[in-house]
């Protein structure tokens, strides 16, 4: 079959589901909606398809795109259009989650499958609300029991509404610790040969008939603070450097 006939089924499957759809969703039905024919879809052409339908939608032309999201394939509405969608659904976007539920969230999903006293273990505190108020937004589920502690404690992970709603598609694409904390720019402090002595540099830094100096390449401070200059002189004849008191 060619991609042009399979390219309008995809679109209306992804479009007409309630849920994410994968690549192999895709063709599965459009297989059961093909199955008299000899020639099955194949996982290949479906996935060249959708790279089509992506860069077909990618276009400012329209609002919306298709996007791998929440473990499978989407129409979404475009970020640019999130102001306007907001009138429609209210409050829907307006809520946050709160800072404690935030840090509980994001200890489940780096840690997950996790217990609630572990959870409190990392945090501290008791953290009954917050898990209860993910369960209720669906951010998270109840993956289980751990059956190696005692009292077999249910065990929380993130859920399929959870890589939706940030837009991935499995814990895996969660950035990395490492890769976060290189993202922060740290700036060195800059230390002044003022920062060691009590003298001014403009002090230090003179001739002996009262000039100040021209080249400033040479400053050093020792390991007892004291500003050390380099004669140039001294340095041609031998000696290395000249300790000023």
């Amino acid at each position: 079959m060619e991609l042009s006939q399979i390219i309008p089924h995809i679109e209306v499957l992804i479009f007409a589901s309630d849920k994410p759809l994968t690549s192999l969703d895709i063709v599965e039905l459009i297989n059961n909606t093909f199955g008299f024919l000899e020639e099955r879809v194949t996982l290949d052409q479906v996935e060249s398809a959708l790279e089509g339908i992506k860069e077909k939608y990618s276009s400012e032309f329209y609002p919306f795109e298709v996007r791998e999201s929440g473990g499978g394939w989407q129409f979404l509405t475009k970020v640019s259009f999130h102001k306007t969608i907001a009138q429609l659904n209210g409050d829907k976007f307006l809520k946050r989650l709160s800072n404690a539920a935030l840090e509980t969230l994001a200890i489940i999903a780096y840690k997950q499958p996790i217990t609630k006293g572990e959870i409190e273990a990392i945090r501290g505190v008791n953290s009954d609300y917050s898990i209860q108020k993910l369960l209720e937004k669906e951010l998270i589920l109840i993956s289980g029991r751990n059956e190696n502690m005692p009292g077999k404690p249910l065990v929380y992970a993130t859920s399929r509404n959870f890589m939706d709603y940030f837009g991935i598609n499995s814990a895996a694409d969660l950035p990395r610790i490492k890769e976060v904390l290189a993202d922060q720019i740290v700036e060195g402090t800059i230390i002044n040969p003022e920062d060691f002595t009590d003298k001014t540099v403009a002090g230090e830094l003179t001739e002996e008939d009262g000039e100040p100096r021209q080249d400033v390449s040479g400053i050093t401070v020792n390991e007892d603070g004291e500003l050390i200059v380099k004669d140039e002189d001294a340095t041609q004849s031998g000696e290395t450097e000249e300790q000023q008191p």
